[in-house]
């Protein structure tokens, strides 16, 4: 019998041994990747994978090319033609389209409106789901099982069946057709999944950890700034790019409960539509012009999302 097989742990009785009767061969011993991060790494790597995968992005980009060239070709070119056409004819590109746009006060208010309803609203939950995700995975407090249930049972609360009731609350308050008043509905409903999704996080974070950092008199805020805020930063940069590009395309709650002077830009494209109706240039330029802020920040920070999502997966 070699060293190997002797130094083997005992198989409890009733386990199956996954490597036995297929072939299995470990890492260590010269085989395959076995984690999910090296198995998907290791199949992207053939020239035939990666020639599907452009091909599968370029077709998911397609919608968004065709947006772009119809924001910068003129009304009668739309009007009388497919944004295709303009392989043949690329001279007639305008940027007229963004001039005219920019030129509206209208929008360019709404697009700084956008601005101040988005990042209140992103900083807001990740702070404050940070701190309750902690203490519902790491601390003890009478009730905090039953608390988290609560949490967890709001995430079947639609938002559509509280925007009348809140809407009379607002009153009241005087935040209703505020940006205040919109803030604070997102902040609100995107709580409980964003709680929920950094407790479970935290609570894969090993214990030892924790129990070494309170060992050398590590306070609670200490050990959430120097031991959870490092370890949990993928999850929260992906709940912060999730949350930002949420609230940046949202209608419904800023059509509810903003007014024309705190309209964000969706609402604005959408009082365009209805008032033209087949203003094609100037809402093709408006909804490309809506969508840089968002792509530039999920190109700057994709690297942080990608390996939140990872982390997820091969826990």
């Amino acid at each position: 019998m070699s060293t190997r097989e002797e130094t083997r742990p005992e198989r409890p009785e009733g386990v199956p041994d996954a490597a036995a009767g297929t072939g299995a061969v470990s890492e260590a011993d010269g085989g395959p990747p076995r984690t999910l991060a090296e198995r998907i790494a290791a199949r992207t790597g053939s020239g035939a994978i990666q020639v599907l995968l452009v091909l599968v992005g370029l077709f998911w980009l397609l919608p968004t090319l065709g947006l772009f060239v119809s924001s910068l070709r003129s009304p009668q070119d739309n009007a009388s033609s497919g944004w295709w056409t303009v392989l043949a004819a690329p001279s007639r590109l305008t940027l007229e389209n963004y001039a005219g746009l920019l030129d509206n006060e209208g929008f360019v208010a709404s697009f700084f409106n956008t601005i101040l309803i988005s990042v209140p609203s992103t900083v807001l939950i990740v702070v404050i789901a940070a701190l309750a995700a902690y203490a519902f995975a790491w601390m003890e407090f009478p009730g905090r099982d039953w608390l988290f249930l609560g949490v967890v049972g709001l995430l079947v609360v639609p938002l559509q069946v509280a925007l009348i009731p809140i809407a009379q609350v607002y009153g009241p308050l005087g935040i209703y057709g505020s940006i205040p008043g919109v803030v604070l509905f997102h902040v609100g409903f995107g709580l409980p999944f964003a709680i929920f999704l950094l407790r479970n996080f935290f609570a894969a974070i090993p214990r030892d950890l924790l129990e070494a950092a309170r060992m050398d008199g590590g306070k609670e805020l200490t050990i959430f700034r120097r031991v959870i805020l490092p370890l949990g930063g993928p999850a929260i940069a992906s709940l912060a790019i999730f949350q930002f590009l949420w609230v940046w395309n949202d209608l419904l709650v800023a059509l509810v409960f903003a007014d024309s002077a705190n309209q964000p830009m969706t609402v604005a494209l959408q009082s365009e539509m209805r008032q033209f109706g087949a203003n094609i240039d100037v809402i093709s330029s408006g909804a490309f012009l809506s969508m840089v802020v968002p792509l530039l920040v999920f190109f700057a920070f994709q690297r942080y999302f990608v390996q939140g999502v990872m982390a997820g997966a091969v826990k």
